[in-house]
């Protein structure tokens, strides 16, 4: 990316704001970056966490196997789910707040004896399940963030602070120049001058 600019003390003047602005923003960028690296890295092991404990609970039901085909899966089903939006390191993230389970009446005498208990083994898979999706998801969302994040602080690090120091460099030489080869033709305008007060003496 090129840094457009002109040789003069407006241009510099631009070109020295441009690159103090993208010098303050980059302690403030990489912080960010690492911070989102941090709760990417929370968000994977958290929903990861969530599925070895969904796993463990499928293993330790498996006893219950058998049982499971005399159930009604019409019994329970799940009405809604609250997301919530919560902020972290700066990214809206999605959070599980509730599940509202449809449960259907059942005649308790004329069921098995564990369809409650059924209920509540269903419920606490399924909470396991759509919170490690959540998890998932908020995972995606933060390490999208981190990777837009990690570009910026290249762009700024890389590419522009440079390419700004660079062209403030350049500005300044020419003027420089400019100036030096100003008071070189007012000598030399000056040398002649006196040099032709001179002759007519």
């Amino acid at each position: 990316m090129a840094i457009k600019f002109q040789y003069n003390k407006t241009s510099l003047n631009d070109m020295g704001k441009q690159l103090k602005v993208r010098q303050n923003a980059l302690p403030t960028l990489k912080n960010k970056e690492s911070a989102l690296r941090l709760e990417v890295r929370k968000a994977k092991a958290k929903s990861m966490q969530l599925i070895n404990d969904l796993d463990a609970s499928l293993k330790r039901y498996d006893y219950l196997a058998a049982l499971w085909n005399e159930f009604d899966p019409g019994l329970i089903s799940i009405a809604d789910v609250d997301l919530v939006t919560v902020k972290v390191a700066g990214v809206k993230t999605p959070e599980l707040k509730d599940i509202h389970y449809e449960i259907h009446d059942f005649n308790a005498f004329a069921k098995p004896a564990w369809y409650a208990d059924g209920v509540s083994i269903l419920k606490e898979l399924s909470r396991l399940g759509i919170e490690s999706e959540v998890y998932k998801e908020k995972s995606r969302i933060l390490d999208f963030q981190r990777k837009k994040t990690t570009q910026k602080v290249n762009l700024y690090e890389k590419v522009q602070i440079p390419g700004y120091q660079e062209a403030i460099r350049k500005i300044k030489r020419f003027m420089e120049d400019e100036e030096n080869l100003s008071k070189a033709s007012s000598k030399i305008v000056k040398s002649r001058h006196e040099a032709e007060e001179e002759a007519q003496l």
